[in-house]
């Protein structure tokens, strides 16, 4: 799943897709007042934690006067994002500068409820919220009739629900571009089009877009961040010759991708807990069997840590191509060498190992694979 994206009241995640984040620090103060009024909440305290590399940090502390009321002020080095949390487990995302913010929500539905003054970027989270509360809601529905067909083992529902799950993506991700598109000078742009957007299918209009924010927050960390990524993405692009891969494979020894040139070969990027990735494997079985003695391979890469999991399903689900992988997860050299930050994902090479197409599945995938090798 970059690594499932969903942005939440709680987190930031990646939904159809599974994703990891990441970005790095600020270094000049800037004051802010946060401000607000919880119904029907008469106690406790609320907490401001800045959104790290691989958790929440936390920022601020203030407590919940008898009225419902709270302030809390303090520093922060840059205008970054946080979540404003409670005890009740509820929470916000807000972008925090050198500005006033004022909260008013329901307690039991902070998230449905609350409303956000003095700041134009956590308004704007709202907005993005609003577009992956969408997204998950197509999503689990498509879900539980994906697992009412496979477990009935109607693989042409499957197929169908598959190509459905692609086109709610492919909605979502263009929502996302025009928010991203619309607003070049916000950090929520900035983060949504480094860890949200899908930067293999959309390099070239994050690669434009970052041309623009270099321009509005050229000190930002998400800014540098970003411009990090596309640096690395670029040794992958489409055209260049795939850097080699060499992993243990579950029978312990190592398998290069570069022993399998003189085919067309698909990298799969996936972990045997990746929801999206193991939906995807019955359609990825059934184009490998049609095309694997037409000169087509699969090399599975694994972001797994724990072996017997991996092992086990691949096994399940019938894989039965080339594996590989070094079980660090998301700190996988291969994933690292290839820019991965969401799961699946596909590199697709050519007899000479250039790469030819990225991020090809369900239907895509397979006009493409029909294209070379029929």
């Amino acid at each position: 799943m970059k690594k499932q994206i969903l942005l939440a009241a709680t987190a930031l995640t990646v939904l159809g897709a599974c994703q990891k984040k990441g970005v790095a620090t600020g270094d000049t103060d800037k004051t802010y007042r946060i401000s607000g009024k919880i119904n029907n909440m008469t106690t406790g305290k609320v907490y401001l934690d800045e959104l790290g590399e691989q958790a929440f940090v936390p920022k601020d502390t203030a407590e919940i006067k008898k009225d419902g009321t709270f302030v809390m002020e303090g520093t922060v080095a840059e205008p970054a994002i946080y979540k404003l949390g409670f005890e009740n487990k509820e929470g916000i995302m807000l972008v925090v500068d050198n500005q006033s913010i004022e909260i008013t929500a329901d307690s039991g539905k902070v998230a449905q409820t609350y409303t956000v003054k003095g700041s134009k970027d956590s308004e704007l989270i709202q907005q993005l919220n609003g577009i992956m509360q969408e997204m998950q809601q197509g999503v689990s529905a498509l879900n539980q009739q994906f697992q009412q067909a496979s477990s009935a083992g109607n693989q042409e529902e499957m197929r169908k629900l598959q190509d459905q799950f692609m086109d709610i993506q492919r909605t979502n991700q263009n929502k996302l571009k025009d928010l991203v598109k619309a607003n070049p000078g916000s950090v929520v742009s900035v983060y949504t089009a480094g860890n949200i957007l899908n930067l293999e299918e959309h390099f070239p209009f994050v690669d434009s877009m970052s041309v623009a924010f270099k321009q509005a927050l050229p000190n930002s960390k998400y800014t540098k961040a970003l411009d990090a990524r596309l640096g690395q993405l670029r040794s992958t692009a489409l055209g260049s010759a795939a850097p080699d891969i060499k992993l243990p494979s579950p029978q312990g020894p190592e398998i290069s991708l570069a022993s399998l040139r003189g085919k067309y070969v698909l990298i799969d990027f996936w972990a045997s807990w990746c929801g999206p990735c193991r939906q995807e494997n019955p359609n990825v079985v059934r184009m490998y069997n049609k095309y694997k003695d037409k000169g087509f391979e699969i090399f599975g890469v694994s972001l797994d840590q724990d072996r017997a999991k991996w092992l086990k399903a691949i096994e399940n689900d019938k894989l039965t191509w080339p594996h590989v992988s070094d079980l660090k997860g998301w700190e996988s050299s291969a994933a690292t060498l290839y820019g991965v930050t969401a799961i699946p994902q596909t590199v697709l090479l050519d007899k000479e190992g250039k790469i030819i197409a990225k991020n090809l599945r369900g239907t895509a995938l397979e006009e493409k694979l029909a294209s070379l090798l029929q």
